[in-house]
């Protein structure tokens, strides 16, 4: 019989508790006492593990219990070295500790191109409204702390937070900031005593952070590791019956399918998302309605694409009359949508057209789309030959450019010095040549 190799996982965490391997045994056999199932390791046992003896499968979450308590933190199966249990849904982590394990490697700087290196997968696993209503996990006994709807409250006010710096500022620091609440706060709350009632709240909560989280990362162009968090949030929508953060992920993985091109894939994504909200309301409707456009155009169904816009286009007049209010689809994102459904018909005039007036219309507060949008928009104006027009908008983009940490921003402003190149004889070019050297990091 080969000698295993020693678990290196487990002997990191080890070190950082400070324990001694008696210490460590005993603190073992104290989590199996309170659940009910009494033990009797020793320093050998404890040794062993260490060495890469794989502890009974019953054992490992009492390990993972008495680290997470010395350690005061979460501590998973794959952060010890242990395989997933193989009686879990799909032998995949349960939704608290694939929680930590996904945000751990985000909020660690180390890790960064590794999990950037994931890529977008359009043979994804989607989840199905009914595999995931009301899957609920058990919830863990031996634990102290219990959470109510306060602690509800603080995780959606949280994640408002977010969102509103990842609209002024991008999303490149917000989302590590994001993925260490998920980490340090949100999943030790899902594994919390709590009643029914606030458990559904808080894992409904939690669904909202992991779709904003994904958000940011396709932000940041590490697509791989958005489609994790949107699979996240999906489970956690599912369990926690939460139609409309279900939906909302849904649809936010079809922009970004339809983003990278994948159209057919959009538009499956697109048609799951507005079939799982069969009563939304008329925002709503032009929210869902408005990516199915988009996903039928670049598929080249024109008749099913205009016939979509249209009805994105009169949900959005009755969204509208009932409330002139700041909405999370507005007229500015539908005229996007306008935008993008024209071009892929071969419209370019008419998309140009809508982009202007989606420019007028957005809130200030969206500036990270301010200035990704304004990239597109003048990136289109040359394309039909508007290009002093095209400078100008470069130029508001670099107004707001500095201020804004975000991938799809930088991908912009490179685009933009590709494209001016060529035309560096004109002056109007070459003063938005220059001024954007001086503003642009030497990254980009």
């Amino acid at each position: 019989m080969s000698t295993p190799e020693p678990n290196t996982d487990l002997e990191r965490l080890y070190r950082e508790t400070g324990w001694t391997l008696r210490r460590f045994a005993q603190d073992v056999n104290r989590v199996g006492t309170e659940r009910g199932t009494p033990l009797n390791y020793r320093e050998p046992s404890a040794h062993q593990w260490l060495k890469g003896h794989m502890p009974k499968e019953a054992v490992r979450p009492l390990i993972l219990e008495a680290l997470s308590r010395r350690l005061h933190r979460p501590v998973t199966h794959a952060q010890a070295g242990f395989p997933t249990p193989q009686d879990q849904p799909n032998a995949h982590p349960g939704t608290a500790e694939g929680l930590v394990d996904l945000g751990s490697d985000d909020m660690d700087p180390s890790r960064r191109s590794v999990i950037g290196a994931g890529l977008f997968s359009v043979a994804l696993t989607v989840p199905n409204w009914p595999d995931v209503v009301g899957r609920m996990e058990a919830v863990q006994k031996g634990r102290t702390h219990r959470v109510g709807m306060p602690e509800v409250d603080m995780v959606v006010a949280m994640t408002e937070r977010v969102s509103d710096l990842d609209d002024r500022f991008g999303g490149r620091h917000a989302r590590p900031m994001a993925a260490a609440f998920l980490v340090n706060t949100v999943a030790p709350y899902l594994r919390a005593d709590a009643p029914d009632r606030v458990r559904k709240a808080m894992m409904a909560a939690a669904s909202d952070l992991c779709y904003l989280t994904g958000y940011m990362a396709v932000d940041e162009g590490v697509h791989g590791l958005a489609q994790q968090y949107y699979l996240k949030a999906l489970e956690l929508a599912g369990a926690s019956e939460d139609h409309l953060t279900y939906c909302t992920t849904l649809r936010g993985m079809s922009v970004q399918a339809v983003d990278l091109g994948h159209g057919e894939e959009a538009m499956r994504l697109a048609d799951a998302a507005a079939a799982a909200s069969p009563n939304a309301g008329p925002r709503m409707r032009a929210f869902l309605v408005g990516q199915q456009a988009h996903a039928a155009a670049q598929t080249g169904e024109r008749s099913k694409a205009l016939t979509y816009l249209r009805e994105a286009e009169v949900a959005m007049d009755k969204a509208e009359s009932r409330a002139k209010i700041f909405g999370a689809y507005d007229p500015a994102a539908l005229n996007y949508h306008t935008s993008q459904v024209r071009y892929e018909l071969g419209d370019r005039v008419g998309a140009v057209d809508a982009l202007q007036q989606a420019d007028r219309l957005r809130h200030d507060v969206y500036r990270r789309t301010r200035v990704h949008r304004r990239g597109l928009l003048a990136e289109r104006q040359l394309s039909v030959g508007h290009l002093e027009a095209a400078c100008v908008t470069w130029n508001l983009a670099l107004d707001d450019y500095p201020f804004v940490q975000s991938g799809r921003a930088d991908q912009r402003v490179r685009n933009m010095f590709r494209l001016i190149r060529p035309h560096l004889g004109n002056p109007a070019a070459r003063e938005l040549y220059e001024r954007a050297r001086l503003v642009t990091p030497a990254s980009v």
